[in-house]
């Protein structure tokens, strides 16, 4: 899939939906060097997405799920995926955007994708688990149905972050 962002002038932006073998690392630098950059956080978050991403990917990910990956002249410039937590629930994670893409509609895009298709498989309830400082995400969030279910400080990535666990139900129609 080919998008170009209304606002920005250069390279086209395609969306990938496999997930390649240089992948998994690739997502755990692009979350290390973004967040690192933007909020401070240690490299302790950077092995923490690696973890959970082995984690996901021994239980069946991507086939137990979906991927997006967003990419920029053939570097991968963002990330999206859907993981099945069981028969009725399923996780937002690793919902990054570099920054020269941010503001464009892009993330809108993706994470309007990634609902239909989690409300089409069925699933009753999805999570998503996140930090307060992410303002403009947590709009996003908001605007797609997500409500803030719980919130705890955290400590383990270097600054004192709110972590927050947002959860949004499939609606009848």
């Amino acid at each position: 899939m080919l998008l170009t962002p209304s606002k920005r002038q250069g390279s086209p932006v395609t969306i990938r939906r496999e997930l390649r073998p240089d992948d998994p690392a690739a997502i755990q630098r692009l979350h290390g060097a973004i967040y690192g950059r933007e909020y401070g956080v240690n490299t302790t978050f950077e092995d923490d997405v690696a973890k959970t991403l082995s984690a996901t990917l021994a239980d069946g990910w991507p086939e137990r799920g979906g991927f997006w990956a967003v990419e920029e002249e053939s570097r991968l410039a963002g990330t999206l995926a859907l993981t099945e937590e069981s028969p009725n629930a399923a996780r937002v994670r690793w919902f990054l955007l570099d920054p020269s893409l941010r503001g464009q509609g892009v993330g809108r895009r993706l994470l309007g994708e990634l609902i239909a298709e989690a409300d089409e498989t069925g699933y009753e309830l999805l999570l998503l688990d996140t930090f307060s400082k992410l303002r403009t995400a947590a709009h996003l969030y908001r605007g797609h149905g997500f409500e803030v279910t719980d919130e705890r400080e955290w400590t383990r990535w270097g600054p004192t972050l709110l972590l927050q666990r947002y959860e949004r139900r499939r609606r009848v129609q």
